[in-house]
């Protein structure tokens, strides 16, 4: 089963591949620049620069080494925290955009990651950026609410990428966030601000995030001395979804299918804490086992979504690998064949894309004395499932759908 879980989570990348979904939803006439910013940047990448051989272009993917190449250009952000690289790329591509006319057009492909990959703070340092971004990654606050902090500090977020440039612009995004709002992918560089500074700064208040500058910044503009950007672009912007966690989902059930096993997608609507996530799933696990309701075993049950982490330990791991860990705490020595990860093969900050579990999950855990509640209170969930030699590792896949979690009831 094991290998099933595995092949399905391939099948599913292969199928909503970035390069085939930017293929499909290319503009018929050239553009004059094109600029990938993301996680799968260069993969989306690939398909425009076999389309336009020849235009001028800017990637910015997270981590490696600069290169330059002909027509264009490679600057690699960081991730999760930003850093000096993400700064220069996001200043490159605005001394770049700022020298474009009106009668020019932008191509951008946008995935997630964007946020700290490409990076211009506004009213604070890199630095206090920083500091802020890893305060708001371990708050339990969700992926909308930090976005929402992320662009209301900041020269290229909340649209103002977009507003940069006279140029018109075609966006196509991957959308790695429930909901698939252009404005909260990569904190929407190229949607208006939906948002305000009071609800930037309403959410410091809410995690009781300790940043001086930024909220002393958010109070100023609260005050009016700042306006907010541009709410609406006109024609001049057009934002694409061309990729999102449903069609991930989709292409994983037509997998199964194909393989004559009965399947069931939950939602890609999944958010809050992984704990209650987990727990959700595993009474719905019960629930099929004991009574057959709301389906009949045997099923694989596919969900997708991104569930929160509120990090009160120093361990390792990410919400698929903490879900799991979670899972096996509910279900305990019944178990059960499962497979959660990340589409861009990182979950937190380990090296794993998430774990598996097996029926006997919990008895081999006992066996080695782990004790799967020292393991959550720590946040070590991939240090658990490293000695259980149940990590799934995968490397970065140039992908960002978001998450899927595959689970067999038997």
């Amino acid at each position: 089963m094991r290998q099933i879980l595995e092949e399905t989570f391939f099948a599913a990348l292969a199928a909503t591949h970035p390069a085939k979904l930017v293929q499909k939803n290319l503009p018929h006439k050239a553009p004059n620049f094109i600029l990938a910013i993301g996680k799968a940047a260069l993969t989306m990448l690939e398909a425009a620069r076999e389309a336009y051989p020849e235009v001028p272009f800017l990637a910015v993917p997270p981590n490696g080494t600069d290169l330059q190449l002909e027509f264009g250009e490679i600057i690699f952000g960081s991730h999760p925290i930003p850093s000096l690289r993400s700064v220069k790329a996001a200043e490159r591509a605005l001394e770049i955009l700022e020298n474009l006319t009106e009668f020019q057009h932008v191509l951008m492909l946008i995935s997630g990651g964007g946020s700290s990959i490409f990076c211009a703070p506004w009213g604070v340092t890199l630095e206090q950026k920083q500091d802020l971004t890893r305060q708001l990654l371990q708050s339990g606050a969700d992926i909308t609410e930090i976005n929402t902090v992320r662009k209301n500090l900041s020269r290229v977020k909340g649209g103002r990428l977009a507003a940069s440039t006279k140029a018109s612009v075609t966006a196509l995004i991957l959308s790695d966030v429930v909901g698939d709002d252009p404005s909260v992918i990569a904190s929407g560089l190229t949607a208006a601000n939906t948002s305000t500074f009071e609800q930037a700064l309403a959410i410091l208040e809410k995690y009781n995030i300790k940043a001086p500058e930024a909220l002393a910044q958010l109070m100023s503009s609260v005050q009016g001395k700042i306006a907010q950007t541009a709410r609406d672009f006109g024609s001049r912007v057009q934002n694409i979804i061309i990729g999102s966690n449903v069609m991930l989902l989709n292409a994983a059930k037509s997998h199964l299918e194909s393989q004559n096993i009965q399947s069931l997608i939950l939602s890609d609507q999944f958010t809050g804490e992984t704990r209650d996530l987990a727990g959700f799933h595993a009474a719905m696990i019960k629930s099929i086992r004991q009574h057959q309701q709301p389906v009949s075993a045997p099923i694989m049950l596919i969900s997708g979504g991104e569930a929160t982490v509120t990090v009160r330990g120093n361990g390792f791991g990410g919400r698929n690998q903490e879900f799991m860990l979670w899972l096996l705490q509910n279900l305990g020595e019944t178990g059960v064949h499962a497979l959660s990860a990340g589409s861009d093969g990182i979950d937190g900050n380990s090296l794993a894309a998430g774990a598996f579990l097996s029926p006997d999950s919990h008895t081999r855990a006992r066996a080695q004395h782990l004790e799967i509640q020292r393991y959550l209170a720590n946040n070590d969930s991939a240090t658990f499932f490293s000695k259980l030699e149940d990590s799934f590792i995968t490397g970065a896949t140039g992908h960002n759908l978001n998450d899927i979690r595959l689970i067999f009831v038997e």
